[in-house]
């Protein structure tokens, strides 16, 4: 045989999967129906391992691996269809409905706003970028800006999530594992960094340099042509960084910080643009207590522990793909006190007026066994 005969006869063969596929789609309409009228659960993890583990006897051993894979994807494939079949709201897609119908239609140009540092930090920056007239309120911690949302002080919190060079901000994403709040709003902002000293110090004068660890990560190769000798210290942010070279009196010590700290706290700039890269941007997010879902939101975060055996994550994934839903980011982190257990971050990239998204929200469930936590749906500045 040559090629195309060959062609022809997988042609054939797919002709009689096609015609198997609705078949068994059929079977699984009506399975769907049975378990509406019974009120049992799409998925049925037992009946799913049985079916591998008889596929995995029947299937010739070279082929196992694959039959496997074709299976588990077809699986999925049903719990969706019986999905879509069943649907019906739940409690998240009625409180997804409620917050777009009951939130404004613009984004409040001012508010009291949460933010961790000082004045010049770049959550301020971020914070202008989002607000016209923000009143912003100073915390030393992450933690506190968390706090200060979850007990009503401040409407909003403004926190660094993830740098372009320097990767996440881990503080931030072990803080959301435990911490009550909904995203609103997010903002991608170019950093350029600056090496700032008191006035007239020289480079070579300089035997130590200060700021947050996120910027001294974005500026490595400037601070290795420092050389050796220079020592790293790490503080809670880089707006701090300047207030402690302003007030140090010492002319040995430079700060990373932004172009705005040089006015700010009467300093000198003795570098501009000193990052890694020309491409340095941070990305925040704005937080709130409530859910508050504004007019163009077209991206979602939320959070999952999936269960701890092979291919939960891939089930979840799986997911997505057969609901044509765009995933942007995926983040893990280990589950404090929990051996072996990690909750896993997405990003998702679609509207939330799509059907897409209204099937996740009615099927989310079914593919996570474990922890869910709904993170808010919201759109970008850039």
């Amino acid at each position: 045989m040559n090629l195309e005969q060959y062609r022809k006869s997988i042609d054939e063969i797919d002709t009689e999967l096609i015609s198997l596929f609705e078949k068994r789609m059929d079977v699984v309409s009506k399975i769907a129906d049975f378990k509406k009228e019974n009120n049992l659960p799409t998925l049925d993890r037992k009946r799913e391992a049985e079916k591998l583990d008889e596929i995995a006897n029947k299937v010739r051993d070279d082929l196992e691996p694959y039959a496997h894979t074709l299976f588990d994807t077809l699986f999925e494939l049903s719990r969706v269809h019986q999905s879509d079949l069943r649907r019906s709201p739940t409690a998240l897609s009625e409180e997804v409905k409620e917050a777009i119908s009951n939130t404004e239609n613009l984004f409040p140009p001012t508010a009291t706003v949460a933010c961790q540092g000082v004045e010049g930090a770049y959550s301020q920056l971020a914070c202008l970028r989002l607000f016209a007239k923000p009143g912003i309120q100073y915390f030393k911690t992450f933690d506190s800006v968390f706090s200060a949302i979850e007990n009503g002080f401040c409407r909003y919190g403004v926190l660094p999530l993830e740098n372009s060079v320097a990767g996440s901000v881990n503080n931030i994403y072990t803080l959301m594992q435990t911490r009550n709040f909904k995203i609103v709003r997010s903002v991608r902002m170019k950093i350029d960094h600056c090496l700032l000293t008191l006035p007239d110090v020289k480079l070579e004068d300089i035997k130590e340099v200060v700021s947050h660890e996120q910027a001294i990560a974005q500026c490595s190769v400037f601070l290795d042509r420092l050389g050796p000798d220079v020592k790293i210290t790490r503080c809670e942010n880089t707006a701090t960084a300047a207030e402690m070279v302003a007030n140090s009196g010492r002319r040995d010590i430079a700060a990373i910080s932004s172009q705005r700290c040089i006015e700010l706290y009467g300093l000198s700039c003795l570098a501009r643009d000193i990052q890694d890269s020309a491409n340095n941007y941070t990305r925040f997010i704005c937080i709130s207590k409530s859910l508050e879902i504004y007019p163009g939101a077209d991206r979602t975060s939320i959070m999952m522990a999936v269960a701890h055996r092979s291919g939960s994550l891939y089930k979840v994934l799986a997911r997505f793909y057969a609901l044509g839903i765009n995933l942007t980011k995926l983040e893990s982190r280990p589950i404090p006190n929990r051996d072996s257990e990690f909750m896993f971050y997405f990003d998702i990239e679609t509207s939330v007026y799509s059907e897409e998204f209204a099937r996740l929200l009615e099927s989310i469930q079914d593919i996570c066994a474990a922890e869910f936590k709904y993170l808010g749906s919201y759109s970008e500045i850039t």
